[in-house]
């Protein structure tokens, strides 16, 4: 008998836990909120080596549509070199593509492997019962299925369903941005990230192939800003903070700022440190929905994409209660400890004038950090799961 398994987001979770869970024996369907495709959304990430072993797992190439990017340099302003860090594990490298090109890659695949995707489906309501579950659409549509996954992201309604009580997301305090600029010369070879701690802000670069520079700031801002105040900042007014923020290290900042045709329009950071309950009457949650960390720890898409597999595992092996409880044991001390990893990593952006003078004796003296618990975890999709 065929089960049906309702996935809800389409974004990065949703297509690549619709693959584990066919290749798990499921018929899966994305139901995404919106009534179009992904193109033209977000900025560009970076895929840890953990993140591209989960797709390989799947039989996805993100290589297909991104380059690598095996280490970063971390520099006190512009120009003070204080340590080479590398971005690779035991069985790869990272990876930076943009996320748009990553939507499309999996969008793709999942379709080419049959999967389908209904757009325009805004998830309002479910009702979980002892073998099923019914879901309810923005449009007064609805679906009845086996299971139902929420990888709905940040503000996810699954989580609110399966838990009316579940804790709101904390800001963490910093603004995001950025672009991508041609004519500038990082002084970097292709691939390699350059980190700036700058004296009032956060500078990421890299070079892509093509000689253009990607690029993103971290702005601290204690304040949590609401949606329409972040609206309110015209792109002109936006680009003179950028320049002024970073006037006093160097010109790289500014070059980057100015050489941008176009500025990413500024987000607010947010991250769970924890979420009590993942799963209920056969409805999980996933990815961001579970555990959205702060893009500081570089594993937000990385984490989503061993969630997939994760659970594509389990519930091919074990009956779905006991699929979600293997599931939830196997990955929550593992994400929250990201999520504690991306905290320290953002408060360290905020260095201040004090931290300024220290942070090259820190690093001097500093062990290189071990990540092998982080970046050496390998996806298997043929392992046995046990219970």
């Amino acid at each position: 008998m065929t089960k049906h398994a309702a996935i809800i987001g389409g974004g990065i979770a949703g297509p690549v836990a619709a693959m584990a869970l066919q290749r798990a024996g499921f018929t899966p369907t994305i139901h995404e909120a919106y009534d179009r495709t992904a193109e033209g959304v977000g900025a560009f990430l970076t895929l840890a080596p953990n993140g591209v072993s989960a797709l390989a797992a799947l039989g996805v190439d993100a290589g297909e549509v991104g380059f690598p990017t095996p280490k970063m340099h971390l520099y006190l302003g512009e120009d003070r070199f204080l340590k080479e860090m590398a971005m690779q594990g035991e069985h790869g490298r990272a990876i930076t593509l943009n996320r748009v090109d990553l939507y499309v890659l999996l969008r793709d695949e999942a379709q080419r492997r049959g999967i389908e995707v209904r757009y325009g489906q805004r998830l309002v309501g479910a009702e979980g019962g002892a073998g099923s579950v019914r879901a309810r659409f923005q449009d007064g549509s609805t679906t009845t299925a086996d299971l139902l996954i929420g990888a709905d992201g940040l503000r996810s309604t699954v989580r609110r369903v399966i838990d009316p009580g579940a804790p709101e997301a904390r800001y963490v305090p910093l603004l995001n941005t950025g672009g991508y600029a041609r004519g500038v010369d990082l002084g970097t070879e292709v691939g390699v990230v350059k980190m700036v701690f700058g004296r009032r802000a956060f500078l990421g670069a890299v070079t892509a192939p093509d000689g253009t520079v990607w690029w993103f700031a971290n702005v601290p801002q204690k304040r949590e800003l609401s949606r329409e105040e972040l609206a309110a900042v015209s792109p002109e007014q936006w680009r003179g903070r950028l320049v002024e923020l970073f006037a006093e290290d160097g010109d790289l900042a500014r070059g980057l700022i100015e050489g941008s045709p176009e500025l990413m329009a500024p987000w607010s950071t947010y991250d769970f440190p924890t979420v009590p309950v993942w799963h209920r009457d056969r409805m999980l949650i996933i990815g961001d929905a579970a555990h959205a960390t702060s893009p500081a720890a570089g594993q937000g898409a990385s984490m989503a994409l061993e969630d997939a597999v994760e659970l594509g595992r389990c519930l091919r092996d074990l009956p779905v209660d006991r699929a979600f409880a293997a599931y939830e044991a196997a990955r929550r001390g593992r994400v929250e400890r990201v999520v504690k990893q991306g905290k320290r990593n953002g408060d360290a952006k905020g260095i201040g004038a004090v931290g300024r003078v220290l942070l090259p004796l820190v690093f001097r003296f500093m062990p290189d950090p071990d990540l092998r618990w982080l970046y050496d975890r390998q996806a298997v999709w043929d392992e046995p799961v046990r219970a």
